[in-house]
């Protein structure tokens, strides 16, 4: 019998328009967990992109005004997203897709123009979740004619949720998934917890120090306005946008870190967060969630426990 390998491994890679990373507490159930990793990813991109025409997302877009059937997968995502959209309120709302394609986000991150000469358009508000007519049984979805969906705010954090729990159990050991900041732990942590570095400014280089926290259970999501930025008619926009005007909330936040149950619960809280502006921190205290809040002018704000900044960690 070989002794088993000892320390975490890791994998990065590009998915979903983004990182994916891949750690598990032992080295030789990575093969097992990437498996999974792997087919996970596959499925949710093939369910809720917004910018594959056959996926199924675009596939009920397209047929608004019409019912559609939709699969098991999208009905759990479909329910995620409009689960964030009654916690919140409407403040994380998956109708905003007209609203994020007239700013200017109509194609991939990586094929989108950062400069374009000419005005952001505004959609105004959007219809609101409640417009949305699905029937959670039979899994039959309807959208009035000239809304849609974008389901960006949750499906990722479903994936990282759904990816390290079936991993971990693949694996037998302990599994961490971070998808672009969306992270979400399953099984036995290593000892002292997942070290987590959060990145106030992606665009710095590797080598930067980062502020770290351990994580042993549930989920940790960052919302920025940083990294997906690009410029109309001289404004700086993001893909972060409030519902209630189809433009993005007055710039308060650099990024929202939060911890929670899971990635979902968590990535639905930092998008909130980001959107709420100074009302976020009230928000964030009364449902008891740890936070660290970056302003805009590098000041940080923390909530509910989060520990003073601390040096070093895994990205």
């Amino acid at each position: 019998m070989t002794a088993a390998a000892t320390g975490p491994a890791s994998v990065s890679f590009p998915a979903l328009g983004t990182t994916a990373s891949l750690l598990v507490a032992d080295p030789g159930a990575m093969d097992a967990a990437r498996r999974v990793l792997d087919a996970e990813l596959a499925a949710i991109d093939a369910a809720c992109s917004r910018f594959r025409p056959d996926s199924e997302l675009s596939r009920a877009n397209a047929a608004a005004g019409a019912p559609c059937h939709v699969s098991t997968l999208f009905a759990e995502a479909l329910d995620v997203a409009l689960h964030a959209a009654e916690v919140t309120a409407g403040v994380v709302d998956p109708t905003v897709a007209t609203a994020v394609t007239a700013l200017g986000y109509d194609v991939t991150f990586a094929a989108l123009r950062p400069q374009d000469l000419g005005p952001a358009r505004l959609a105004g508000p959007s219809a609101g979740w409640r417009a949305v007519a699905w029937d959670r049984p039979t899994r039959r979805l309807r959208l009035p004619p000239g809304i849609a969906l974008d389901l960006g705010a949750t499906a990722k954090a479903l994936a990282a949720d759904r990816a390290a729990h079936r991993a971990a159990q693949a694996a037998g050991c302990g599994v961490l998934v971070n998808l672009g900041g969306d992270l979400s732990v399953a099984g036995q942590a290593p000892p002292g917890g997942w070290r987590i570095a959060i990145a106030d400014d992606h665009a710095a280089p590797d080598t930067a120090a980062r502020p770290t926290v351990g994580i042993t259970e549930g989920g940790l999501a960052t919302s920025g306005t940083t990294v997906r930025t690009w410029r109309r008619g001289g404004r700086r926009l993001h893909h972060i946008v409030d519902p209630a005007t189809g433009d993005i909330p007055t710039p308060v936040w650099q990024t929202v870190s939060v911890a929670a149950v899971s990635c979902v619960a968590a990535n639905t809280a930092s998008t909130e967060a980001v959107v709420l502006g100074e009302r976020a921190l009230g928000r964030l205290r009364r449902a008891g969630l740890p936070a660290r809040l970056v302003r805009v002018d590098g000041t940080v704000e923390r909530v509910c426990g989060w520990p003073e900044d601390s040096v070093g960690g895994t990205r």
